[in-house]
């Protein structure tokens, strides 16, 4: 069967009783995951039966790819691609920065999840420290610049506005000024024209209009 003739979704709960006997025969915890069932996604045939599925779980803008069980191995070959572009429209979908997973097989590398160095591993979400394997055991791919980066950005940005906003702030303060200036230059004017034509008045009262 070629895998045109499999459907990729997100798992719901009428698929709780076929992915709890994939689990029990994959010897992972299956009432905890039956919790978490809309976190899978799911691999079904043409018949509607699941024949694969994958956990998928967010946390702090990281994906964590989980729990991949097959009811027959021999389908993981075509089904795996299938799941990964998945789980990789999710990431997008989401935002994310950066996947993880403790999965051994060597699909996961060929699609670009390596071991992590230092700086990448202290990035890992405190929920999943300690999880099922060591440390040692992540694979993790990058999606997008580190949130530190996107704060920083952000950061700038809002800096970069307010500074704007004061010049604007600062201009519309000078123009008030100005205009406050050019008021009182008028007055002044106008009371110096009207002091002079009094005086001018009282010393020829020939000139008032009779």
């Amino acid at each position: 069967m070629s895998s045109s003739n499999y459907r990729v979704r997100r798992a719901t709960l009428d698929d709780i009783g076929q992915l709890t006997t994939l689990w029990r025969a994959m010897h992972f915890p299956a009432e905890d995951l039956a919790k978490r069932v809309t976190e899978f996604q799911v691999a079904e045939g043409a018949d509607g039966k699941v024949v694969g599925a994958v956990g998928f779980q967010i946390a702090q803008k990281h994906g964590r790819v989980h729990s991949e069980g097959y009811n027959d191995f021999a389908l993981a070959d075509q089904v795996r691609p299938l799941l990964w572009e998945r789980i990789h429209s999710v990431a997008t979908n989401h935002g994310l920065l950066r996947l993880w997973t403790q999965e051994k097989a060597p699909f996961w590398n060929h699609c670009g999840l390596l071991k992590p160095d230092p700086d990448a591993l202290e990035r890992l979400p405190a929920l999943w420290r300690g999880v099922a394997a060591p440390a040692s055991d992540w694979l993790t791919l990058k999606l997008k610049d580190e949130l530190e980066t996107v704060v920083s950005l952000d950061k700038e940005f809002a800096l970069f506005m307010e500074s704007e906003k004061q010049r604007t702030d600062k201009a519309f303060q000078q123009a008030k000024v100005l205009k406050l200036i050019a008021m009182l230059i008028t007055l002044a004017v106008l009371a110096v024209v009207i002091v002079g034509a009094v005086a001018i008045f009282r010393r020829n009262p020939n000139l008032l209009p009779h």
